[in-house]
């Protein structure tokens, strides 16, 4: 669902430029009152997870596309809708400035049509209702699944709207809301599927580290923290370097809309950041760089925040 530059106007990549910053400020602030210990290091630690899984693409039977998940709905479910924000929107950054995966101009766009829709509005929306506090594995279950096809159908209206709003383009606003909002139901499903998976596990072996609003503090007799982050960190790795190679190559969501529209995937030249050391994710390691040049973003993000905050 990356978007690129040839779809945004520059009205409407300053205007979700400007609300991406507002929104970037506001989760800063509120993360720098956390207070969980172990806040830093699993943000860091779940942003390379994510990344890594982003790079792997599953293919979508029967319509020759592809997908990967977002990640925003478990990131949500174990660090808080607000810091899950802030490490989902440093996972967009990195792969729009060092990968060129998504548009600098269509950044802001990126930021809220993936980030903000999946941690900031399907989350608190669907999943904290669904699931509550104390969850039992069938509410995970069904919050997980439904929260995320809401967030990819929601991130598909807006980049439907946005494109609109563009007027760049000639793409049929029917035809292009009609195939976008039918792909990404299937693509929603999919990351459910894995995202309840995922907090199932860690429901019956790490349940602490589950994210709730009621509980600002982790419970260390209860959580081996250093066995959540090397368990994690671990399978980042695995999906980074062994499973990257099995990724789809058929077009994801976005280019499979425009495909069926235009008979092409791209609209216009790409445009690649000057920044973008390697565009495509055009090498053997470009999971693990990206990985780890992610856990330093947040770490010198949350280093700087909780610094001024002592001061």
């Amino acid at each position: 669902m990356h978007m690129a530059d040839a779809l945004v106007s520059t009205p409407v990549a300053l205007t979700t430029g400007g609300i991406a910053i507002a929104l970037i400020a506001a989760a800063s602030a509120k993360v720098k009152s956390i207070t969980r210990e172990d806040i830093v290091p699993l943000m860091g630690v779940m942003g390379a997870f994510v990344f890594a899984a982003q790079m792997i693409n599953f293919a979508i039977p029967g319509t020759g596309s592809s997908g990967h998940i977002i990640g925003g709905i478990l990131l949500a479910a174990l660090l808080g809708p607000w810091a899950a924000f802030i490490t989902l929107a440093s996972v967009l950054i990195i792969q729009c400035l060092i990968f060129a995966d998504g548009g600098l101009m269509a950044l802001g766009c990126n930021l809220i049509n993936m980030g903000a829709m999946s941690c900031l509005v399907a989350y608190p929306l669907v999943y904290r209702p669904i699931a509550g506090d104390n969850s039992s594995k069938g509410r995970i279950i069904a919050a997980s699944i439904l929260a995320s096809i809401f967030s990819l159908e929601g991130g598909a209206l807006l980049v439907t709207a946005e494109t609109e709003l563009s007027g760049v383009t000639a793409l049929s606003t029917g035809a292009f809301l009609g195939l976008m909002t039918s792909i990404h139901l299937a693509i929603g499903a999919c990351e459910g599927v894995a995202t309840a998976v995922i907090l199932s596990f860690v429901k019956t072996y790490q349940p602490a580290i589950l994210y709730s609003p009621h509980s600002s503090e982790i419970n260390h007799k209860k959580v081996k923290l250093k066995q959540a982050l090397f368990g994690f960190g671990i399978a980042a790795l695995v999906m980074a370097v062994g499973f990257t190679w099995i990724a789809s190559a058929s077009p994801d969501g976005l280019e499979w809309s425009i495909e069926k529209i235009t008979g092409n995937t791209e609209i216009g030249e790409a445009t690649i950041p000057s920044t973008a050391l390697i565009p495509n994710y055009d090498s053997t390691f470009a999971g693990i760089i990206g990985g780890l040049i992610v856990i330093a973003m947040l770490w010198c993000v949350t280093a700087l925040l909780f610094r001024k905050k002592k001061r």
